[in-house]
């Protein structure tokens, strides 16, 4: 595709003015194909002198940038060793025209001048497609602002124009700066770069520092995007004066730059970015060390990492660390000879009158000023030097390749811009060990370096401390830096201290950066990777003590059976199994007398054989809880003792019954009797139980569970069910139901026979049981822990003993020691006594 059309009028009426110059300027080189070169050698403009077709600085009234220099002369040795010592482009020779632009005032008539043909005018066409300018390509400028003004105009064109220090990323806009490539890294990567460094050391409480146009405005943007992303704060942000064209200082600008500089002192952050040209920056400097503003790390944007201007102000090593991001520095063999030994030539020829010289020729008198500089300029390497030497190879190879050339001819053919562009495009060779080729954005991903000035003159002012990739996105190799701090160490810059493991942040004020430390209390832990403001809780099986950073397994606890409590109460079931099994053998063998019969009969070994099926569950109580024993605790333990309760309560009703209501309901007595009330009301009972137990089974869990100990949360109480007092509760309430009607009954049969009076023996059974289990509840209710399913297996089995022994026991002692009363005549002796009483 070729370049646009329609090229504004006013392009033609400025390139009316210029005149045609007295002679070509030193700072060219004729060849078949010239390149462009925009270059800063002046730092400020004073006053203009009106020299051939430009109007550039009188010498003896600025400041010489010795960089500016450098980097024109790595042009111009990148020129002549390709005319020289290169396969490139064999039997055509490259020239240049450099132009000083003075920063941004001297940039558009150098381009005009650039586009314009032999006889500097520039014609008016629809289609520029095989229009022929002055040069092929233009190296330069370097700084972001001057470089798009000149995009501007070059783009319309499609001419090649290779910037080797604009980071701007608005050039990465190929709708708008479509001629536009660099040798260097946009500015994503220069912010990236400074937030890894920043990381690295843990800074998150900076200040930023920027200058009052679009370079400090952008790149402020940019910063804090990046700032966000990684959680560093900016304490500070303030915005530089521009100074004056005449660089005079004004007095509302003095102010500012006072104000400025007192608000940093008053920071508590010991970290400063500063984005900004280099010229905004040297009365803030003089600023600084006037008011002796010292501490501080000062990260330089590549505008200023290497400015030799500023580093030349010694007294600024007093005011703490000066870091800068800038490109890789790279070895040009032979090219700080060359710059020496072109510096020489130039001084000769300069000694000899020269009339109509034009402005270059007359700044050929300020090389004096360059003496002092040459070697801090060799000490520094050649940094961006590099990037205007890979900038014309690029070009060079691109050349090479559109005219077809072989290795001993190359064809002079016309040369379009846009044909260029796209050759340069597609360039992809190595270049001193560097491997050159632009990508989809028109920049070369060219490593970057973290720099620290030194002001040792006999040591590279310059040195490398870290080294940035960007196909990597990676900071590496962080060493040697010293920090000017009274012990040595890394500053620290940080809103808030560091909190200690285990305590989470709590944020104070607007800036996530500042806050308090606040415990994570027990029961939770911090995981910082996860949430640095909120304590984790604990899992439900684990624990933790204050400020922990992780959880610890809780303790599990349970009746062990080699607690001795624990072997007490199963010593006591142990024996009241015995005596059970004992009392049932004795009434077995007096199965038919009266004493049995008046017990219950064969009620009596349903009773006895719930009591020995209960005292075998007692194990299930001890060890650590599984299925099978929760199973048997919740369900045959507690059928058994209903089925105990339930006969007993059935045995004082019949007994009742008997003596004092038989006379009174003979026919519903006799229901009683040929139905088998007693054991269907047992049954029944039973029954109910049975549904109850199912019931509790389905609504709550049936296996083990695992709760923590109120009283010690580092302790795990394994038990059947999550609400034991509640299981509890539903499992007894039936029987405590029975135990007060059995109680009720015995106590209406206390004027019964004795041979039949049972109610001080089941009175003391249902009494003790009733009055246990109510404090069982209420102890149950004010402690949890493992000492409850103690207090339960005792009170169990101490009234599995107040049945064996309490209604069994004197049965058995009347059978074994008194059989003089288990006969029937002494019961009939004892029922007629009973009958003449009562009449």
């Amino acid at each position: 595709m070729g370049p646009q059309a329609g090229v504004v009028c006013s392009l033609f009426f400025l390139l009316q003015v210029l005149a045609t110059p007295a002679e070509n300027p030193d700072f060219s080189l004729a060849g078949d194909y010239l390149l462009g070169g925009l270059f800063t050698l002046h730092a400020n403009v004073k006053g203009t002198v009106h020299l051939n077709f430009l109007q550039v600085p009188k010498c003896k009234e600025y400041e010489v940038k010795a960089l500016g220099y450098k980097l024109m002369q790595a042009m111009h040795f990148a020129v002549e060793e390709i005319n020289n010592h290169s396969s490139l482009l064999p039997g055509v020779r490259l020239g240049y025209e450099m132009v000083d632009i003075c920063y941004v005032s001297n940039n558009i008539q150098p381009v005009l001048y650039f586009l314009a043909q032999e006889n500097y005018f520039l014609p008016i066409r629809e289609d520029y497609s095989h229009y022929v300018p002055r040069v092929v390509a233009v190296i330069g400028p370097e700084n972001s602002e001057a470089t798009m003004t000149v995009a501007h105009f070059l783009s319309l064109f499609l001419l090649p124009q290779i910037t080797f220090s604009a980071i701007s990323d608005d050039l990465r806009d190929k709708q708008r700066f479509p001629a536009v490539l660099r040798t260097v890294p946009g500015a994503d990567h220069h912010l990236e770069a400074m937030v890894q460094l920043m990381l690295r050391f843990r800074w998150n409480w900076i200040i930023v520092l920027v200058s009052d146009d679009d370079y400090g405005r952008r790149n402020s943007q940019l910063l804090s995007e990046h700032l966000a992303r990684n959680d560093i704060c900016v304490a500070l942000h303030e915005v530089l004066p521009t100074p004056q064209p005449s660089q005079v200082v004004t007095r509302p600008e003095r102010r500012r730059l006072e104000a400025v500089v007192d608000r940093l002192q008053h920071s508590s952050a010991r970290v400063a970015v500063v984005f900004s040209p280099d010229l905004v920056l040297h009365h803030f400097f003089h600023q600084v060390l006037r008011q002796n503003f010292t501490g501080i790390v000062w990260i330089a944007s590549e505008s200023w990492a290497i400015d030799l201007a500023l580093h030349n102000l010694t007294a600024l090593s007093h005011t703490g660390t000066f870091l800068g991001i800038t490109t890789e520095s790279v070895s040009l063999p032979g090219f700080s000879e060359f710059r020496v030994l072109r510096a020489q030539a130039r001084r000769l020829a300069s000694n000899r009158p020269r009339w109509g010289a034009t402005c270059n020729q007359e700044c050929d008198a300020c090389l004096d000023a360059l003496e002092s500089f040459n070697t801090i300029l060799t000490l520094s390497g050649e940094r961006v030097a590099y990037s205007v030497y890979s900038a014309v190879y690029a070009v060079a190879h691109a050349l090479h390749s559109l005219l077809g050339c072989s290795q001993t001819h190359c064809p002079k053919e016309v040369v379009y811009p846009w044909r260029l562009l796209q050759e340069i495009r597609k360039v992809n060779f190595t270049l001193l060990g560097h491997h050159i080729f632009f990508d989809d954005h028109g920049d070369l991903p060219m490593p970057l370096e973290v720099i620290q000035w030194h002001w040792n003159r006999s040591q590279n002012p310059f040195q490398t401390i870290a080294s940035y990739h960007p196909a990597q996105r990676q900071l590496k190799d962080v060493r040697g830096v010293s920090w000017h701090t009274p012990d040595g160490t890394v500053p620290v810059s940080t809103c808030s201290k560091d909190c200690q493991p285990g305590q989470k942040k709590k944020s104070v004020g607007i800036h996530p950066c500042c806050f308090e430390c606040l415990d994570c209390p027990p029961g939770t832990f911090l995981n910082k990777t996860e949430d640095e403001f909120d304590c984790q809780p604990c899992p439900s099986n684990e624990w933790s003590h204050r400020r922990d950073t992780s959880c610890f397994k809780r303790q599990l606890t349970f009746l062990q059976w080699h607690n001795a409590l624990t072997i007490f109460v199963v010593l006591l079931a142990a024996l009241g199994f015995l005596g059970t099994l004992a009392t049932l053998a004795v009434f077995w063998r007096h199965l038919h007398t009266p004493m049995v019969r008046s017990a219950g009969g064969p009620m009596c070994f349903l009773v006895l054989t719930s009591l020995l099926v209960a005292y075998l569950m007692v194990p299930a109580y001890v060890g650590p809880p599984t299925p099978a024993t929760c199973l048997c605790r919740q369900t045959f333990f507690t059928l058994c003792f209903t089925i105990c309760i339930s006969c007993i309560a059935v045995r004082s009703f019949q007994i009742v019954y008997v003596f004092r209501m038989a006379r009174q309901l003979p026919r519903a007595y006799g229901y009683w009797v040929r139905y088998h009330g007693p054991y269907v009301f047992v049954a029944a009972i039973t029954a109910l139980k049975v549904a109850m137990v199912t019931t509790n089974q389905v609504i709550t869990a049936t296996g083990p569970t695992a709760r923590a100990d109120p009283g010690d949360p580092k302790i795990m109480i394994l038990s059947c069910n999550p609400d034991y007092s509640k299981g509890l509760l539903v499992n007894t309430s039936l029987d405590l139901l029975l135990s007060v009607v059995g109680f009720s009954f015995a106590y209406m049969g206390k004027e019964l026979p004795t041979s039949y009076n049972e109610a001080k023996f089941i009175t003391f059974c249902m009494t003790f049981y009733f009055t246990s289990s109510i404090s069982l509840c209420t102890f149950m209710s004010v402690y949890e822990g493992v000492l409850v399913t103690f207090l339960d297996l005792l009170v169990t089995v101490l009234n599995l003993l107040g049945i064996s022994l309490g209604y069994f026991g004197p049965k058995c002692y009347l059978i074994l020691f008194h059989p003089e009363r288990n006969t029937p005549a002494y019961f009939s002796s004892v029922i007629q006594g009973y009958t003449m009483g009562r009449d």
